[in-house]
């Protein structure tokens, strides 16, 4: 203790200016002159369209014209010459009912309409006869009043009896089904001896001239989504033949049970699939690919959303806002239908704190 008290009398003593100064690691001016360190380095994704793996969605190939056949009268069907898978021609027979309870009803129709054709011609008569009695003061004004409503009746008798035929003979005709238009059969719910209700479905005739496919998708993947939007389509078993659709139509209603809502692409009519076979699509084409960012890369820019796009010139490299046009999040993605290409670096961490020019460092994968 002597000694460093010795020691700071003696430099008192030497030079009190010097003694009087504090050490630079007490006012810290050795650390203020220390240079600034490298720009932090960011967290970035390349922009990019996803592979294919990732992001496909199931569909069915099936007929943009296809119905449902039916007898429009009850019967027992004896004849379906046709069956799941078959082509037909416009006209074909596709199935028969049987017509003895049809042609027993059109009988009694036609009996029916004979017997009253015979009460119409005995009631006229009868009139005509009053008629001429009355003029000679004979017959009662009640008893001709009452031999003209006969007549009427009659009559009216006669159209319900023709009415009746004309049904019974149309039900037998409908006891045929016959192709309204050339396609092939999709669908077969009844066999030939089954008693069928009328309306109720037979079979099912699909068009082979307008193949489409359908997808099913929740309402939140479809925000930005347009027809005429292309979509990539392939078979599981022969990925690389991918037949390019493109979107026709979205239905208006979700489904009830599952809220998604349906997608109908239209299929260039050479497609090499069969209708009914399962298929694989995806947003995008090579030509056209559909790009898609974490969803945190969003910021929000004036009415609507912007994202931090990396420029590089050698090692030195900062950050521009870029306003782009993106879906609504799904499944923690956005797509990106403008403002980024192919290639462009977005930063995805951190984007709350950069601002327009700001120097950043290096790539950091997410």
């Amino acid at each position: 203790m002597r000694h460093l008290l010795l020691a700071v009398a003696l430099a008192l003593t030497a030079d009190p200016a010097t003694a009087l100064s504090l050490p630079d690691w007490l006012t810290g001016g050795a650390e203020a002159q220390q240079p600034a360190g490298p720009p932090r380095p960011v967290v970035s994704v390349i922009v990019e369209d996803r592979s294919a793996e990732e992001r496909w969605i199931p569909g069915v190939v099936q007929a943009r014209t296809q119905v449902q056949l039916g007898f429009q009268t009850l019967g027992r069907m004896i004849e379906r010459p046709v069956d799941l898978g078959d082509q037909v021609a416009e006209g074909q027979l596709l199935a028969r009912l049987s017509t003895d309870d049809l042609a027993a009803t059109t009988r009694a129709a036609r009996a029916a309409l004979d017997a009253a054709e015979v009460q119409a011609r005995t009631a006229r008569a009868t009139l005509e006869r009053t008629e001429a009695l009355a003029a000679r003061n004979v017959a009662s004004d009640a008893q001709l009043e009452q031999a003209q409503q006969a007549n009427s009746a009659a009559t009216a008798a006669v159209e319900q009896a023709r009415s009746e035929l004309a049904r019974a003979e149309d039900a037998q005709g409908l006891a045929r089904m016959t192709a309204p238009f050339a396609g092939v059969i999709s669908a077969v719910y009844e066999s030939p001896g089954a008693v069928v209700d009328a309306g109720a479905p037979v079979l099912q005739l699909s068009a082979e001239d307008t193949p489409e496919v359908v997808l099913d998708l929740p309402a939140q993947s479809l925000v930005g989504l347009q027809p005429g939007a292309t979509f990539a389509v392939w078979h599981r078993n022969e990925p690389e033949a991918e037949v390019t659709a493109v979107l026709d139509r979205i239905d208006p209603i979700a489904d009830s049970a599952t809220r998604t809502r349906r997608l109908h692409l239209d299929l260039p009519a050479d497609a090499p699939f069969r209708l009914g076979a399962l298929v694989r699509a995806r947003l995008g084409t090579a030509d056209a690919p559909s790009l898609s960012l974490p969803a945190e890369a969003l910021v929000p820019a004036g009415s609507g959303s912007a994202v931090w796009r990396v420029r590089r010139d050698g090692a030195a490299a900062n950050v521009e806002q870029v306003p782009v046009e993106a879906a609504a999040p799904f499944r923690g993605r956005v797509s990106i239908m403008s403002g980024l290409q192919a290639g462009d670096e977005v930063v995805i961490r951190g984007v709350r704190s950069l601002t327009p020019g700001q120097a950043v460092g290096r790539r950091l994968e997410p």
